[in-house]
């Protein structure tokens, strides 16, 4: 077993971080911070029956931040020399308008993050270990129907080792492993053409393979795209859908996670803002954000600022609590900071980000809730989607979906897309299923990709706008 936890990294062994922070200050400022990040990464992918890419590669760099009068300064790096450092904090410190300087900075709190348990690092596997894993996922999405077309299969693994210091005297430092497979797969019959995808991705080691191993994820992807072949137009029309906890939490993290970051609601960019304390939901759906589930694709012990993780209750019973918020929009609003401050690497400044987002399981049998309805859409898993942050319309594709008939869960159709808006949904949701599901993606922001995940229960909609034929 190679497990890992707790390593002392020692990126800045050779800086005096105070040095740098004081610097980056030498012209005023409130607050000021240095991220600096070591990651190394291998990426292999499969398409056309052979090898297509296989990267590795390793980079190393420091961002410097400073907040003066609400407004963000930044400079990065790859030398993370003092020398290096000391010049991007002048860069940065250029751009503060004229102010006094602050004084001694002393460490108040230095901490390294225990890590999440892996027994078997990626990175202490061969890249042989690794293409084989690819090659044993595309071969079984080939060999599922002959209807299969197109294969595509994808390894990724990173360790990230950060430290982030800051002028409040904080000094973290932070460990991060990483792993993602996924299966695209693609059918064709005639004039139809479908596809089916499945991941699987977290703070993983290579033992995720022995519980899922790349030949049932593959199935899953080609089973998918080969079942949507037979399946009917999805009907359209307003109807009654039931979302199953296998659908991923592309709506919650659209329809609900996005507005509820700082930024957005604090610029009145979202249809949240200015409503804590007032009921948006129903009082059946409780939200959580929160980094520090074991494992999950969004999981880590400190965010991109040295805050540590937290679960942060943003929706209580239909409530609007609070925003995910990072230290600028803290400054900015009173609120506290959530641990959501989030870059996607030392080239960008932290911004408000998701990371696992869930709606909280409630007390209906999943068997249930099918059973109520004698007509309806049943959505097993969904694509993408999009959202108006302002006034919360969204439209969301199903990737794989059932017409309810008489309490049951009957034949497959295809094509359907969901569209109404945020806040209407959550107030219509009138029953919650006991179970829990996870979905996993990168969300994209402000040209930032970060890793997330994001899950729910069963739900009902008594009523919400289905695209497809007309009825």
């Amino acid at each position: 077993m190679n497990s890992r936890r707790g390593k002392k990294m020692g990126l800045l062994h050779k800086v005096d971080p105070f040095s740098v922070l004081k610097a980056a200050l030498a012209h005023g400022g409130e607050y000021a911070d240095i991220y600096v990040e070591e990651t190394a990464n291998t990426s292999i992918v499969a398409e056309e029956k052979r090898i297509e890419k296989v990267i590795t590669g390793r980079d190393r760099g420091a961002g410097i931040r400073v907040i003066s009068n609400l407004k963000t300064y930044f400079a990065y790096t790859n030398d993370t020399s003092e020398k290096g450092l000391l010049e991007a904090a002048s860069v940065v410190a250029k751009g503060v308008q004229k102010g006094e300087p602050r004084g001694d900075i002393n460490l108040k709190r230095k901490e390294v993050a225990p890590g999440f348990e892996i027994k078997r690092l990626p990175a202490a596997a061969t890249v042989d270990e690794k293409v084989a894993l690819v090659n044993r996922g595309q071969e079984t999405a080939w060999a599922f129907d002959k209807r299969i077309r197109q294969v595509r299969v994808v390894y990724g693994d990173a360790a990230r080792n950060v430290a982030i210091v800051n002028s409040l005297g904080e000094w973290v430092e932070e460990e991060r492993n990483s792993l993602l497979f996924l299966c695209n797969a693609v059918s064709a019959e005639g004039d139809s053409i479908q596809t089916g995808y499945e991941p699987l991705g977290g703070i993983l080691g290579l033992e995720a393979f022995d519980e899922t191993p790349p030949e049932a994820i593959a199935e899953k992807a080609a089973k998918r795209a080969i079942m949507m072949l037979g399946a009917r137009r999805a009907p359209g029309g307003k109807m009654a859908v039931v979302l199953s906890s296998e659908a991923g939490g592309t709506m919650i993290h659209e329809a609900v996670g996005h507005g509820l970051e700082a930024d957005l609601a604090l610029q009145n960019l979202s249809v949240y803002s200015g409503k804590i304390g007032e009921r948006v939901a129903s009082e059946l759906i409780t939200v959580l954000d929160d980094a520090t589930i074991p494992h999950k694709r969004g999981s880590f012990f400190f965010d991109d600022e040295g805050t540590p993780a937290e679960k942060t209750v943003l929706v209580e019973n239909g409530v609007l609590k609070t925003y995910m918020c990072d230290r600028l929009n803290s400054m900015r609003s009173g609120l506290k900071p959530t641990g959501n401050g989030r870059r996607e690497s030392y080239h960008h400044r932290p911004i408000p980000r998701m990371t696992n987002t869930i709606i909280t399981p409630g007390k209906e049998s999943p068997e249930a809730i099918v059973k109520s309805l004698d007509k309806g859409l049943f959505v097993r898993k969904m694509g993408g989607g999009q959202v108006n942050t302002v006034n919360g319309d969204f439209v969301f594709e199903v990737t794989e979906g059932y017409l309810i008939e008489n309490g049951k869960v009957g034949e497959p159709v295809r094509g359907a897309t969901l569209t109404g808006n945020g806040p209407d949904i959550l107030m219509k949701i009138d029953m919650v299923g006991s179970d829990l599901g996870f979905g996993i993606g990168t969300c994209g922001k402000d040209s930032q990709g970060v890793p997330v995940s994001d899950a729910q229960p069963t739900l009902r909609i008594p009523e919400i706008t289905v695209g497809g034929e007309a009825r």
